[in-house]
């Protein structure tokens, strides 16, 4: 007896976004493959790593484990309990970003108090304060949904949470972190609604508070100045900048090949985290650099759809979450290869899903379980399950 049947073909389906999670997939190989090839010589001259060259490799590949666990684990938790507990989430992001500032308890490297030592590795709070931030505006939309047009009532509690926000990430100080959690936060009260003359006065406003923040602090002056023109000063302000476009620049079409690069031979700093794009670029080229472009456009798309998708069966809060999300990725992916082109002044940002570093892995493989989560449960709803 034949069993083939169309019934048969759309229960075989998979239930969850296929095309997200190859994308994820190839995103993370992708980046253990070039964080190994950034970090060889760094490892092997570094008394700290054992002089090894496979130092930040396995380290990257112990990341990517506790990454894809917290991922499965996000997976496991239903949009309606994230949704119940997105208020004490962000309160202990909080908690975290205070408990950073202590000294004693605070951990400072080259200037910047931004992590908690857990001894084995180090927690960098604002990377899961960022996934916080996301699931807490979704919920603070969809719980003020009817006065979205009141400032008092819709806007105003709103705005003062995310100046204390950015009070403790200032502090750090870690303006990039502020910025992308300002850009989730105005995407998805804009999404849920915002009206849009309150939305246009509230970016006249931001931009303002960012120039009086460049302008009031030095080291950030200095940093518009190298960026304005990093050959002015090639060995002081610009420095970074100039070493990541001449890595651009021996790139050129298809790169000097896996491994080429001379740039990540101690003349470009954090060539492994911030700027691992500009040791894509040396050594993949301009394809290399496009197709990791390519990949974080599609990535977003999905985000997007699997937003609109909930949106339309009225799951509000998961899909300002799944929007959430993407602006995230999205807008913390731009600054970074913004950064290592010369469009955008040098900052503290890894490229998510790519760069060396245990926090942000664990807390981009978190968002995607939940996005994952987002997907699988509309699915289900549509097919007439509940969730």
């Amino acid at each position: 007896m034949n069993t083939f049947s169309p019934v048969a073909v759309q229960h075989a389906r998979p239930d969850y976004d296929r095309t997200l999670l190859w994308l994820v997939i190839l995103l993370l190989g992708f980046g253990l493959v070039m964080v190994y090839s950034a970090s060889i010589a760094i490892a092997a001259a570094d008394r700290h790593a054992g002089y090894q060259e496979t130092y930040y490799l396995m380290r990257q590949g112990a990341f990517l484990v506790v990454g894809i666990v917290l991922g499965l684990l996000a997976f496991q938790v239903p949009n309606k309990v994230l949704q119940e507990i997105a208020p004490y989430l962000f309160l202990s992001g909080l908690v975290l970003l205070v408990l950073v500032l202590i000294p004693g308890i605070g951990r400072e490297v080259n200037g910047s108090r931004r992590w908690l030592s857990l001894f084995v590795v180090n927690l960098q709070p604002s990377e899961f304060m960022k996934l916080f931030a996301v699931l807490y505006a979704a919920d603070y939309t969809v719980r003020k949904a009817a006065y979205m047009d009141n400032i008092k009532k819709g806007f105003l509690p709103m705005l003062m949470v995310m100046l204390l926000v950015g009070g403790l990430l200032l502090r750090e100080p870690d303006f990039g972190a502020f910025a992308v959690i300002t850009s989730i936060a105005m995407a998805i009260l804009f999404l849920g609604g915002m009206n849009w003359r309150l939305f246009a006065g509230l970016i006249g406003m931001l931009v303002v508070g960012f120039l009086v923040l460049i302008w009031t602090s030095p080291y950030r002056m200095q940093r518009i100045v190298g960026f304005m023109d990093p050959w002015a000063d090639p060995f002081g302000k610009g420095y970074q900048l100039s070493h990541a476009l001449i890595a651009f620049g021996r790139g050129e079409w298809y790169g000097l090949g896996l491994g080429g690069s001379i740039e990540k031979l101690f003349y470009l700093p954090e060539a492994h985290t911030d700027f691992l794009l500009a040791v894509v670029a040396e050594e993949l080229g301009f394809a290399g650099v496009a197709v990791v472009i390519l990949m974080f456009a599609w990535l977003t798309m999905r985000a997007f759809v699997i937003g609109r998708q909930a949106a339309m069966i009225d799951r509000h809060f998961p899909a300002l979450a799944a929007y959430g999300i993407g602006v995230w990725l999205s807008v913390q992916a731009i600054i970074n290869m913004g950064v290592n082109m010369g469009l955008l002044p040098t900052k503290g940002l890894t490229l998510p899903l790519l760069s060396f570093g245990g926090s942000g892995i664990a807390a981009n493989c978190a968002a995607i379980g939940v996005l994952l989560r987002i997907d699988w449960e509309s699915r289900q709803v549509m097919k007439g399950y509940s969730v």
